[in-house]
C-alpha cells in the first residue's frame, strides 16, 4: 500500500524573506532613480558625483573577483580601466585619423565607432591585458604577487604617457580630447533630454546608464559567486594547495579571474571616456587602484553588497568634504587650513586603521561559513567543533 504524502507547505521564514528581499529591492531602485533628481536641485558636481559613484561600482565589483573571491592580491587594477579608455578614446575621436594618414583615407569622416561596438572591444581587449597579466605570475602569492601587478599598472601608465612618438597612438602626457559622447539611437548623452515632462541634464542620463551597468554587473557578479567557477575561485582563496588536490585547474580558473576582473575595468574606462570627453595618463596613478582596493577592504572582502556599500562611500565622501569642510575652515579661521584633499587621504588612513583594528572584515562582511539564520533574522553562532572540545547541542 503506497503512503500518502501530506502536501508541501512554504516554509513561513523563507516566504518572508522573500518579501523582505523584494521590498528592500524595491526601495533600493527608488532611490537609484530619484536620487540624481534630488541632487539636481543641488548643483550638477553633486550628479556627477553619484556618476562617478555608479563607476567607481563597476571597477570595485570587478576587483572583488580577483581579490575578495579569487584571493589575488592586485596592485595594478587601475590600468585595465585606462586600457578600456583609450581604447575607447582612440576609436571615438579624430585622434587616428589625424595622426595616420593611411586610416585618414580608409575613414575621410572620422573613426567614431558607436558604443555599442566600442564597449566590446574596450572589454576584450582589457580581458586580454587580464590574462597577459595573469599568465607569468600564477605561482606568485601575497607580497610578491602585489609587487608585480603593481609593476604592471605602472608600466601601462608609463607606456600611455611615452606612446606619442615615433608614432603617435596616445598623446602622450597631453592626453585624447574630443572623444565622442554616447550615443543610444537619435538621443545624444552630451545634450539634455525631455523624459515624460522632466528635463534630464547630460550628467543625469550618463548616472542612469552607469547605474544601469553597475546593477548587471552585481548581477552577474551574484551569479559567478554562486556558479561552479565562484565556488573554485573561494576554494583557492581558502586553500589553493587542497583546491588543486581536489582537482581545480589552478591555473585556468586564476587566469579567468584575472580576465573577467580585466573586463567589468575595460567597461567602466570605456564609459568614463565617453563621460569626460577627455583621458590622460595621469587619470590612472597608482593611488586610483589603491583607492579602490580600499572601497572593497572597507565593504567588505567577497561580499558584493559590502562592496557596493565602500564604492559609494569613498567615491562620495571627497565631494562631502570638498563642500563642507573648505567652508567651514573659512568661518572659523577665515582660510583654508587643511587642504581639503589631504584631510581626504588622512581620513582615508584613520578609517582603514581603525577598521583593521574593530572590523577587520568590512562593514558590511559576507556571513561566516557554517551559521544558520536566527529566528530574529541575525546570524546563529556555528556550531561548537567537536575538535576543539566543543560540544554539540
Amino acid at each position: 500500500m503506497t503512503p500518502v504524502r501530506a502536501p508541501a507547505t512554504a516554509d513561513p521564514q523563507s516566504a518572508a524573506a522573500r518579501r523582505r528581499a523584494l521590498l528592500t529591492g524595491l526601495a533600493i531602485t527608488a532611490v537609484v532613480l530619484v536620487l540624481p533628481l534630488a541632487a539636481g536641485w543641488l548643483g550638477t558636481a553633486w550628479v556627477r558625483a553619484l556618476a562617478f559613484a555608479a563607476l567607481y561600482v563597476m571597477l570595485a565589483l570587478g576587483l572583488n573577483i580577483v581579490v575578495g573571491f579569487a584571493g589575488l592580491l592586485d596592485l595594478g587594477y587601475i590600468a585595465f580601466y585606462a586600457v578600456g579608455a583609450y581604447t575607447f578614446a582612440l576609436l571615438a575621436s579624430p585622434h587616428l585619423t589625424d595622426n595616420f594618414p593611411a586610416i585618414a583615407l580608409a575613414f575621410p569622416g572620422g573613426l567614431h565607432v558607436p558604443i555599442w561596438v566600442a564597449i566590446p572591444l574596450g572589454a576584450t581587449i582589457a580581458a586580454g591585458f587580464g590574462v597577459l597579466l595573469g599568465a607569468p605570475v600564477l605561482k606568485l602569492r601575497g607580497d610578491y604577487l602585489a609587487i608585480v601587478t603593481l609593476g604592471f599598472g605602472e608600466i601601462i601608465r608609463i607606456f600611455l604617457n611615452n606612446l606619442n612618438r615615433p608614432l603617435n597612438f596616445t598623446n602622450g602626457p597631453q592626453g585624447i580630447n574630443l572623444i565622442d559622447p554616447v550615443r543610444i539611437g537619435i538621443v545624444s548623452f552630451d545634450r539634455p533630454l525631455d523624459v515624460l515632462g522632466v528635463q534630464l541634464t547630460s550628467p543625469q542620463l550618463y548616472y542612469y546608464l552607469f547605474a544601469a551597468l553597475a546593477a548587471l554587473s552585481a548581477l552577474v557578479c551574484a551569479r559567478l559567486q554562486d556558479s561552479r567557477l565562484g565556488r573554485a575561485w573561494m576554494a583557492i582563496r581558502e586553500d589553493e594547495t587542497a583546491a588543486k588536490a581536489m582537482g581545480i585547474n589552478v591555473r585556468n580558473v586564476k587566469l579567468l579571474a584575472f580576465g573577467l576582473g580585466a573586463t567589468f575595468g575595460g567597461v567602466a574606462g570605456a564609459m568614463f571616456g565617453a563621460f569626460q570627453g577627455f583621458v590622460s595618463p595621469e587619470s590612472f596613478s597608482l593611488m586610483e587602484s589603491v583607492i579602490v582596493l580600499s572601497m572593497i577592504v572597507l565593504g567588505g572582502l567577497g561580499h558584493i553588497p559590502g562592496v557596493i556599500f565602500g564604492a559609494v562611500l569613498l567615491s562620495v565622501f571627497p565631494e562631502v568634504l570638498r563642500h563642507t569642510v573648505g567652508p567651514l575652515q573659512e568661518q572659523i579661521f577665515g582660510r583654508i587650513v587643511i587642504d581639503t584633499e589631504v584631510l581626504r587621504m588622512l581620513l582615508y588612513g584613520i578609517a582603514l586603521v581603525v577598521i583593521m583594528l574593530y572590523r577587520p572584515r568590512g562593514l558590511w562582511p559576507a556571513p561566516l561559513h557554517g551559521t544558520a539564520r536566527a529566528p530574529g533574522g541575525g546570524d546563529a553562532p556555528p556550531p561548537a567543533n567537536r575538535a576543539a572540545g566543543g560540544v554539540e547541542p
